[in-house]
């Protein structure tokens, strides 16, 4: 049944992929109003969201939020199917990074970096960073249930020289990278509800207490590795630029879980500027605190 799904998806992923961005961005529209309009994608768990988040705007303007962020989200969708087969040249035009001298400092000093980011903007395109740096990047991700779309996933990032480990096995493969003296640059993201049995901590996040990861943290501690956040803005349809900002080059000096809210701080200052731009589909607040 996996194999059968991969096969019957796959011709249409490889078509929007070879799509050039004038039509990729009409395919984004048609998208756009069959997910809100048509069939109100999880439109539910996003109004729920807003309203929990932003309890002082208006129906009127949660809307329009709304509206804005599925016009959003169906560019990311189309976006990262376009990866698959953009060229690394029109990667680096359209995804810019403002201060690379931030990772390049750390790289200078033989530092690895635990790279902290959001649900917020193109994370997808993200992965370009390899091609600015000599440190191995590897993403930290959920392995997807099919395995076909899975190795998809994997073979897309490898494009880039970028690796995915799974959470799972994020303790034991940046541990022994570690002892073999290799400089990685480890990106989380982060923003995520975690399963209540693995919920070490609570954060008050846009108003709201939650339960948060720690793992970016925990790991940062337990390796010594400097902490970045990565920030991206939106510069127009189709062109991003990220910023890095460092949180701490010496975890250890903070009290636990001091990290993760400083992070879940930044990670607000964004969503507030701009809501819009953050993934509201997810239920990230299904094990709120009243």
């Amino acid at each position: 049944m996996q194999l059968f799904s991969f096969l019957l998806i796959y011709p249409l992923i490889w078509f929007v992929s070879r799509l050039p961005f004038k039509l990729l961005y009409i395919a984004s529209d048609i998208l756009y109003f069959i997910l809100y309009h048509v069939i109100s994608y999880r439109k539910k768990i996003v109004m729920y969201n807003l309203k929990l988040v932003f309890p002082k705007k208006t129906d009127i303007e949660r809307k329009n939020i709304a509206k804005l962020f599925y016009s959003h989200l169906c560019d990311i969708i189309l976006e990262s199917l376009k990866s698959i087969n953009i060229k690394i040249d029109d990667m680096k035009e359209r995804f810019k990074f403002t201060n690379i001298e931030v990772v390049k400092d750390l790289e200078k000093r033989n530092k690895s970096i635990n790279m902290m980011l959001a649900h917020y903007n193109s994370w997808e395109w993200g992965f370009i960073l390899q091609e600015y740096t000599s440190h191995k990047t590897i993403g930290i991700y959920k392995k997807l249930n099919n395995k076909y779309f899975d190795r998809l996933v994997k073979r897309s990032r490898a494009r880039y020289n970028t690796f995915l480990v799974t959470t799972k096995e994020a303790i034991s493969v940046l541990t022994q990278n570690k002892e073999n003296g290799l400089l990685t640059i480890n990106g989380f993201a982060a923003d995520q509800s975690p399963k209540l049995n693995k919920a070490f901590h609570w954060n008050n996040f846009l108003g709201v207490k939650v339960p948060v990861h720690t793992g970016a943290e925990m790991l940062a501690k337990k390796l010594d590795i400097p902490v970045v956040f990565f920030s991206v803005n939106k510069i127009k349809r189709g062109y991003y630029e990220a910023t890095f900002k460092t949180i701490t080059e010496t975890p250890n000096d903070f009290k636990d879980y001091e990290i993760t809210d400083k992070f879940f701080k930044l990670v607000e200052n964004q969503i507030k500027q701009a809501p819009q731009y953050y993934l509201w589909t997810h239920k990230r607040w299904k094990y709120a605190e009243n």
